[in-house]
């Protein structure tokens, strides 16, 4: 590419790219808004910058000239903001937890995500929406939802509806985990196990365990560390996976995103103590912040009336997939890691 045609296409990026930049300034503001009004924010900015794009997209006529930016931001941006998610996860994690805890929550997440996949393509829906339901509910909620997403090269439609009922039952599993400590007897271990293995994200496991006290707090983020760790291997055996058969020398080509390959070595990274503690903060602020503008290019590409259609199936796979991953971690928090 010439020098001349680099500055063409770059310029072409930059009326989607503030668009895209407005909605997730807007997305931000409303988390903003929610936390200052109710204490608390349960939905993310992630989710309202989706739901703003979507809006934007239906209220406005579509504008050609938005689309080389938007593609932009919805792709490349949400590829780098991958790679420094990286910066969030370090190995030491697992040795600090102990080998059985480990592998009941590899155990826990692996059944979960083939399960419910299973259960998805049930219920009618793609492989590629069922496979971001899977590891919405099994891994991190709205962070696997969005990791996953280019790895399997699901559409904006898709990634709409997977963040719109995760979203949904993440707020509900909020409400619903805390009557399960009440009732079920349940000691602060053990409930603080139990919300690290189903709660999606980390703020939300916090939220979850603190009725129990700090010992199911600790006990809840070890775990739910635990269960994040697992994104990397998940996206590199989908990245394997992806292989196009019908074109082999593409398929040698392209084997592994280059964002997974770049997502392992900032984990190796700051597992081997190379990126400055310091720095840390900085590469995940920068990371949520493109994932946000990634979402807003996502809202405003979606077909409102394709997402509506999917909506009964896609929130019956969603439900019964927490419900089963629900069910696994109680067991197993009684039966094992109580011991």
């Amino acid at each position: 590419m010439t020098l001349q045609n680099y500055f063409k296409h770059s310029s072409q990026i930059v009326p989607g790219l503030l668009v895209c930049i407005g909605v997730a300034a807007a997305a931000d503001l409303f988390e903003r808004l929610e936390l200052a009004v109710f204490g608390v924010g349960p939905l993310e900015a992630l989710v309202f910058a989706i739901v703003i794009g979507i809006v934007t997209r239906t209220a406005l006529p579509s504008r050609k000239s938005w689309q080389p930016g938007i593609s932009f931001s919805s792709k490349t941006l949400l590829e780098i903001a991958i790679v420094l998610l990286g910066a969030s996860l370090s190995f030491g994690t697992l040795w600090s937890a102990g080998a059985t805890l480990v592998v009941c929550v590899v155990a826990i997440v692996v059944i979960s995500i083939c399960v419910s996949f299973l259960v998805a393509r049930l219920c009618g829906l793609s492989d590629r929406l069922a496979m971001l339901i899977a590891c919405g509910n099994s891994i991190c909620g709205n962070s696997a939802v969005v990791a996953v997403a280019p790895v399997i090269d699901a559409d904006s439609d898709e990634v709409a509806a997977a963040l719109a009922f995760t979203a949904v039952l993440g707020v509900a599993s909020l409400l619903i985990l805390p009557l399960i400590y009440v009732y079920a007897g349940m000691t602060a271990r053990q409930y603080g196990a139990l919300a690290g293995l189903t709660v999606y994200a980390v703020p939300q496991v916090l939220a979850a365990a603190a009725p129990a006290g700090l010992v199911a707090v600790q006990t809840g983020t070890v775990i739910k560390l635990l269960r994040v760790l697992m994104l990397g291997p998940v996206i590199f055996v989908l990245g394997l996976l992806r292989t196009d058969h019908r074109d082999c020398a593409q398929a040698q080509r392209g084997l592994v995103p280059w964002f997974i390959i770049g997502f392992i070595v900032v984990v190796i990274a700051r597992s081997m103590g190379l990126i400055p503690t310091a720095l840390i903060p900085i590469l995940l602020t920068i990371s949520g912040g493109l994932t946000v503008v990634a979402m807003a290019a996502l809202g405003l590409s979606v077909n409102m009336r394709t997402v509506a259609s999917k909506g009964r199936r896609v929130l019956f796979a969603a439900s019964a997939s927490l419900l089963l991953l629900t069910t696994m971690s109680y067991y197993c928090v009684v039966l094992v890691l109580a011991k």
